[in-house]
């Protein structure tokens, strides 16, 4: 449930109308495509994560492939980019509660948040799954409710709705409204609504069978992101024309429901996206919290943090809550500078992550089927020419994001602090003489 919840992100719900602004009914093609990229990233970390069971996820498999420089800025990289998405998410979720009760305070709601989220995933792992299977269980139950009713309504089959056929697909511009300018633009935002996906291999790490359950996971990942976004954006251009000005705003999904007459459709969806933002807020907490732990227990971290009790690395939750929350009055104290720099500096985050697990794929693919090919229970497909063309399009995107100023001012923050982190791995690597900490099992 976690895995398949986990497919659904506020990004998917918020981010989604701007692609079709940008692209129109290419956008389907758009998620299809930059799908097709997460799909790969994603069997290739359930490759090593099957392997190789750790709270580190990506970091450990970095480590033991290119060297524990790689490991540290990996994980330290993902660390940051999970505190500063709770942060934004804790904003988010407090925007929506205030629109809901006027009379209160958006500091109260996100120090509510916070409290819970923390409190939960101090109290033991077990909390963390329970919430995430209810936040999962409704998540899927919306978004799978709007393909029936979209479905239905493409179909002419719903009372007062007509089967709109290919008018807004082929109608209203074409396929490729704004060109080919448009369509880039739209596979840009489709790229970063999959981010978060990578914690399933962290939170699989602590079940009772975790090569089990990624290899699981894993191989259930093509529907799931065929069904759920490829699929929605589907339904979205097929109802409605991809230039209405609701699609932006208050959102595509909410567009489509007012289409179906479906009454309090914008209070419908606020529900669905504070729970996504609830769901990703525990996620990311939980996430960071692990990363973190493994981190400092190989060695890269400040030791005082790694301390577990409970069977909970409470003190590496503490740091990253209270970095959360940090990043949260930042943008209470300094709302165009430094909480902007920090939302820079992990713009293009994911890209990093997902370039360093396909170069540890890559490495350590060899390494594992000489030393231990029993190992080997998920299979990276066709490798190496596909690990090479999810690296090819890791960088194509990457440099997608030199076409734009705000995209460009990001990728330059996030090599910044990419270099930062890889330069401080290499000098600790240099003085450990090469040699990584394993991490504890």
């Amino acid at each position: 449930m976690i895995a398949l919840g986990g497919v659904i992100g506020a990004g998917l719900f918020v981010g989604s109308g701007a692609g079709i602004a940008a692209a129109g009914p290419s956008i389907v093609l758009a998620y299809a495509l930059s799908g097709a990229l997460v799909l790969l990233v994603m069997r290739m970390l359930g490759e090593m994560s099957a392997a190789h069971p750790a709270s580190g996820s990506f970091s450990v498999h970095a480590e033991r492939a290119i060297g524990p420089w790689a490991g540290f800025t990996a994980g330290w990289m993902f660390w940051t980019l999970l505190c500063v998405a709770v942060a934004a998410e804790a904003i988010g979720a407090a925007a929506i509660m205030t629109s809901w009760l006027p009379g209160t305070e958006s500091w109260m709601w996100v120090a509510v948040f916070m409290a819970l989220f923390c409190g939960t995933n101090l109290a033991a792992v077990g909390n963390f799954g329970e919430l995430e299977f209810w936040f999962a269980a409704l998540k899927v139950f919306a978004i799978a409710a709007f393909l029936v009713l979209g479905v239905l309504a493409i179909l002419g089959a719903l009372p007062g709705t007509e089967a709109p056929g290919t008018a807004h697909l082929t109608g209203d511009g074409g396929w490729l409204p704004n060109g080919t300018e448009g369509f880039l633009v739209g596979l840009l935002a489709s790229v970063f609504a999959y981010g978060g996906l990578e914690t399933v291999t962290i939170a699989a790490a602590e079940s009772e069978r975790p090569r089990h359950g990624v290899a699981r996971a894993v191989r259930t990942a093509m529907w799931r992101i065929a069904l759920f976004y490829v699929g929605s954006m589907a339904v979205i251009v097929t109802l409605v024309p991809w230039n209405d000005a609701s699609v932006v705003k208050p959102g595509p999904y909410v567009a489509v429901l007012d289409f179906l007459d479906v009454p309090a459709a914008a209070q419908i969806m606020n529900a669905v996206i504070l729970a996504a933002l609830l769901s990703a807020m525990n996620a990311n907490i939980y996430g960071a919290s692990r990363m973190a732990y493994s981190l400092i227990a190989r060695g890269n971290g400040p030791a005082a943090l790694g301390r577990v009790s409970g069977g909970v690395p409470r003190r590496a939750v503490l740091a990253s809550s209270a970095f959360g929350f940090l990043a949260v009055l930042f943008s209470f104290w300094w709302p165009e500078t430094v909480f902007v720099w920090l939302l820079n500096m992990v713009g293009a985050a994911v890209l990093v992550v997902w370039g360093f697990i396909a170069a540890a794929q890559l490495r350590g693919r060899r390494r594992l089927e000489r030393e231990a090919p029993e190992r080997l229970t998920v299979r990276m497909w066709w490798f190496p020419y596909l690990t090479w063309v999810a690296l090819a399009g890791i960088a194509a995107v990457l440099l997608l994001m030199l076409r734009d100023g705000e995209t460009r001012t990001q990728l330059f923050f996030t090599g910044g602090l990419t270099l930062l982190l890889a330069g401080t791995g290499y000098l600790r690597q240099r003085r450990t003489g090469g040699r990584g900490v394993p991490e504890p099992r």
